[in-house]
């Protein structure tokens, strides 16, 4: 994405988008700035807290998100157990609420936070959107300018809900803040017809800023088609309870 001078200030913190998974003693906020200073150009600035050194406030130009390593052993013996980690401790990194447009940068802010510290501390991160563990050697490695949507979500299937279709959906687009898009196809249909359809509506929806509403029609210029949101409901894939748009 485009760097810009200027953004609006972040009001609060958003829920955590990655937990942080390792052993030992936690990185240092300066080594996490060194870093990530070597790995984008920097440069990164980070601010503790008051009275909760384990708590900081990441600045990265007009972007910020917010890191939390350790969390306090009380949030996380029920944690552990859900992820099925052996790790002993873990961290958090949330983005900072900012408007949909720049919630792309601030999203990539807060992967990159999150690569960092899994390379750090040799760990493992858990995207909580998309339920995917990812460890130091699994992170696409882009430049700073770089914003691919496929880093950021994924596109799941399930052949129950629906008898002769497929359900196709996205997990991953709420983070943007936006809710997920889903589609039905009869079975048979290749894998990547769904993939396509589906990431391409998400790449239209980010770059346009705004949740389209029911009856709402759109341009998918790389697949020539026109799409139309068709119906609006929320669903639990993976007992998360997340709102869903059809594409027909």
């Amino acid at each position: 994405m485009r760097i810009k001078k200027k953004s609006a200030k972040p009001s609060s913190k958003r829920p955590p988008l990655y937990f942080i998974g390792y052993r030992g003693a936690r990185p240092m906020s300066e080594e996490l700035v060194l870093w990530f200073d070597r790995a984008y150009g920097g440069p990164l600035r980070i601010s503790q807290e008051e009275d909760a050194p384990d708590s900081w406030h990441v600045h990265h130009g007009p972007w910020s998100a917010h890191v939390v390593i350790p969390l306090p052993s009380t949030h996380t013996a029920a944690l552990a157990e859900q992820l099925s980690w052996e790790h002993d401790q873990i961290g958090a990194v949330a983005p900072s609420v900012m408007p949909p447009r720049e919630m792309p940068d601030t999203l990539l802010l807060s992967a990159r936070l999150a690569r960092g510290l899994t390379l750090l501390t040799q760990g493992t991160a858990y995207d909580i959107t998309t339920q995917q563990y990812v460890n130091p050697s699994d992170w696409q490695d882009r430049s700073l300018s770089a914003f691919t949507v496929e880093d950021h979500l994924i596109i799941a299937q399930d052949e129950q809900v629906k008898p002769g279709a497929v359900w196709c959906y996205t997990l991953g687009l709420s983070k943007f803040g936006y809710d997920e898009l889903e589609t039905f196809l009869p079975q048979g249909i290749p894998d990547r017809a769904a993939k396509d359809l589906l990431t391409e509506s998400a790449e239209e929806i980010i770059r346009s800023g705004q949740t389209p509403k029911v009856g709402t029609s759109f341009d998918l210029p790389f697949l020539r088609r026109t799409i139309t949101i068709s119906n609006h409901r929320t669903a639990a894939p993976g007992g998360r309870m997340l709102g869903f748009r059809e594409l027909q």
